[in-house]
Order: C-alpha cells, then sequence, then structure tokens
C-alpha cells in the first residue's frame, strides 16, 4: 500500500551546531499529517490491516493512546475510509481528544494512564464489533509499526547523501520509535554500527533506562512526568536486546532529562525555529545537547564518530501556547524570552 506518511524536512540547527561543536540537525517530523513520527508506523499498520479486508469492508480500527498515535489511526483511518475508536485515559489533554475526535474518531475516555486504556481497547477488538471486524492498532508494539518508523532512517540517509549521522537523538515512550530507527539502521551500509543512538526519556517515565540498569524489562509504579507522550510504564519487550547491548547494530545509550530540562528545550526551540513541539519531544531536543546543560555529555558519548547529530522532532500534537506557558510556570523552566 502506498505510505500515509510524508517525507519530512531536515534542517540545521545552529543553535544546537554551536552547543556541540559539529553540525547538527532537526528532523521535522512535527510536520506529518497527523501531527508526529506515528503516522509513519502507524500508518502503515493500518494500510497492511485494510488491504486484507474487501474493499467495500475495511475493518474498525480499536486504538489506545495518550494523544498521537490516537491521532496517527484517526488519519490512517480517514485516510483508508475506516471507522475508528481511540480509548484514551484521563490524563490525555483536553485538545487531543477534541483534535482525535474531529480527525473523524470516537472517543473514550478509561483508566486514570495508558495501560487501564490499552485494556478495554484490547477487549473492545478482541470481542469484535456488531457489524463488521475490528482491528487492535498498538501505539508502539508492532513489527509493521517499527517497519513503518524505519523510513525516518532511510531518508535521514538520503539527506545526507547516504553518509551515516554520528548520532541520532530519539525520544522513547513505548519505544516503537527507537525499534524503528534501530531496524532502519541495520539495513544500512555496515548495519549502522556507526551510529550512536541516544534514547531520551524524561524522569518519571524511564523505562527504557530502567531496563538498561536492571539488564531486564521493568515496568514502572506509575508514570510522573509532564511529557505524557512518553507514559508507557514498560517498553516492548523487543527493547530488551537493546537494553542489554546485545547482537550487532548500533549502540542505543539511554538519558534521562528532567521535564524542566524538557520544557525549556520545547521553549527554546519554539523560539529559534517558530514552531511549537511537546515535552515528549522537549526530552529528545535536551537530551541532544539543546540548552546546553547536557552538550557536554553528548559530546563525550559521541566521541570521534564523524558526521552530524540527528534529532528526529518527533511531534507537536500535545502543546498549545497557554499549555507551554503552564508547563514553563510549573517546572521553573527557562522561557528564553517570554514564551
Amino acid at each position: 500500500p502506498p505510505p500515509l506518511h510524508i517525507a519530512t524536512p531536515l534542517i540545521p540547527s545552529p543553535a544546537l551546531s554551536a552547543l556541540l561543536g559539529r553540525p547538527a540537525l532537526l528532523k521535522l517530523d512535527n510536520l506529518q499529517p497527523s501531527g508526529s513520527f506515528k503516522i509513519r508506523g502507524i500508518g502503515r499498520f493500518c494500510a497492511l490491516a485494510a488491504s486484507r479486508f474487501p474493499g467495500d469492508s475495511p475493518p474498525r480500527f480499536v486504538s489506545s493512546s495518550g494523544g498521537n498515535a490516537g491521532m496517527a489511526v484517526a488519519t490512517a483511518a480517514r485516510a483508508l475510509g475506516a471507522r475508528c475508536t481511540v480509548v484514551v485515559p484521563e490524563s490525555t489533554p483536553v485538545i487531543m481528544r477534541e483534535r482525535i475526535a474531529a480527525a473523524g474518531a470516537e472517543v473514550l475516555v478509561r483508566g486514570a494512564a495508558w495501560a487501564e486504556a490499552d485494556a478495554v481497547a484490547r477487549a473492545m477488538a478482541e470481542g469484535g464489533e456488531e457489524g463488521g471486524p475490528a482491528v487492535y492498532v498498538s501505539p508502539f508494539d508492532h513489527e509493521d509499526i517499527w517497519a513503518g518508523h524505519s523510513t525516518v532512517v532511510d531518508e535521514i540517509f538520503g539527506a545526507l547523501d547516504g553518509a551515516p549521522p554520528a548520532a541520532i537523538v530519539v525520544a522513547v515512550g513505548g519505544g516503537g520509535l527507537l525499534l524503528g530507527v534501530h531496524a532502519g539502521l541495520a539495513r544500512q551500509p555496515r548495519g549502522g554500527e556507526e551510529v550512536l543512538v541516544i534514547a531520551a526519556e524524561t524522569e518519571g517515565a524511564a523505562s527504557f533506562a530502567a531496563a538498561v540498569s536492571a539488564g531486564e524489562l521493568v515496568t514502572l509504579p506509575a508514570i510522573r512526568t509532564i511529557a505524557t507522550s512518553l507514559g508507557a510504564a514498560r517498553v516492548s519487550a523487543a527493547c530488551l536486546p537493546l537494553a542489554r547491548g546485545e547482537g550487532p547494530g548500533p549502540k542505543v545509550v539511554p538519558c534521562v532529562v528532567s521535564d524542566e530540562e524538557a520544557v525549556s528545550a520545547c521553549a527554546g526551540f519554539a523560539v529559534e525555529n517558530r514552531m511549537l513541539v511537546e515535552a515528549a519531544c522537549g526530552a529528545a531536543l535536551a537530551a541532544g545537547g539543546w540548552g546546553g546543560g547536557r552538550a557536554a555529555w553528548v559530546r563525550e558519548v559521541v566521541g570521534e564518530r564523524e558526521g552530524p547529530v540527528v534529532v528526529v522532532v518527533c511531534g507537536g500534537g500535545i502543546v498549545t501556547p497557554g499549555l507551554l506557558r503552564k508547563w514553563v510556570e510549573a517546572t521553573g523552566a527557562e522561557d528564553f524570552g517570554g514564551i
């Protein structure tokens, strides 16, 4: 099936380049039709699922999401002429519930956290739908989703004329983007082994970093972060080999930032690039050195690798000027001139 995502720009960041002492580039997946990178993988999953049904009888897609995955499912369903139900937790901002509904989905609010909403979505899909079949769409945990997300790597290498970047920085919630980037690098020359992958999380949602420390999957007791998009209590089981450093492919290092650092990065990004991004995206920007707090660490872990540092600007769905202002006030983050 044809892709439902677009190829997004890869632009230089003068501010981040100056901090890192090497070229730094921003992969603007916040410009995707759904507002985040999620449409890459979820669009692929939904298109493949729909292709297995008669053309005039697409399934109803049922998913759970803290926002961006739900928006991607709604966007994909509309493009495919399918119905869609998205179950969201109570922590999902009203603005995202409204945006998902406006995209054509039925929105149900169930549970205090994503895991509870996901259980409801799975039960709905397993029970089927009156008048037709239903297909459960995971926000992050399926090989077709990872394959779709891997296209971001193809675009990065294409923009660099086939040369590898020194590092790619990604935000990690459930791990779908991380797994997609790892898969995309694995099919590049040399298996992407020369590229460092920095896995960014916020304190209070750092389940991948916990898995790295423990050597096994860790389920967080609660999610405590402004970056609600990162609110998976445990990463996909497929992330465990990456956490343990097993097998070939690129090295993955975790980086856990505070909500204050993430929000400060959102504010700085808005000033330099005139675009709003959400706190989960701010985590990747901060882990890439934005604002200077992590710049020395990035220079150290990247070391002598050649090429630019690429930060995947993963999404801008769960943000408004008012929300960004509230985050700045709540965290005491730098606002870079009055956001």
